[in-house]
C-alpha cells in the first residue's frame, strides 16, 4: 500500500483551516504542518495550496499579513479569521460522511 494517500476532493480547505487554527503559518509552513499532523500520509502540492489559500482569504475565512520567515525571507503568514465556524461545520460534515461510508463498507449480505 502507498505510504501517502490521495486527498479527497473538497478536503483541502478543511485541512488548511485546521492547520492555521493551530497557529499562524506561511504557505510552505502549512504544507509542512499538514504533512506533520497526517504523520506523512498526506502531501499537499504547492500548485493546489496557493489557489486554495487565495480562495479562503477571498471568502474571509483566513487573513494574511507579511512577515519574516525562519530563514529571514519575506513570507505571507495566514491565520484563521471567520473560518473557525466553517472548520467546525466542515469537520462535522466530514465525520458524518465517514460514518455513513464506514457503515456501508461493513454491511453484509444478510443486512441487504
Amino acid at each position: 500500500m502507498d505510504k501517502q494517500l490521495d486527498l479527497l476532493q473538497g478536503t483541502l480547505d478543511m485541512l488548511i483551516l485546521k492547520a492555521v487554527s493551530l497557529g499562524p503559518l506561511h504557505g510552505y509552513g502549512i504544507l509542512l504542518r499538514i504533512q506533520q499532523i497526517s504523520k506523512d500520509r498526506l502531501e499537499i502540492q504547492q500548485g493546489s495550496l496557493y489557489p486554495a489559500l487565495y480562495r479562503l482569504e477571498h471568502q474571509g475565512w483566513i487573513t494574511s499579513e507579511w512577515g519574516e520567515s525562519e530563514n529571514k525571507r519575506k513570507a505571507k503568514y495566514y491565520r484563521l479569521a471567520a473560518g473557525k465556524r466553517k472548520l467546525q461545520t466542515e469537520a462535522e460534515k466530514w465525520n458524518r460522511m465517514a460514518d455513513v461510508i464506514a457503515g456501508i463498507l461493513q454491511s453484509t449480505p444478510e443486512e441487504v
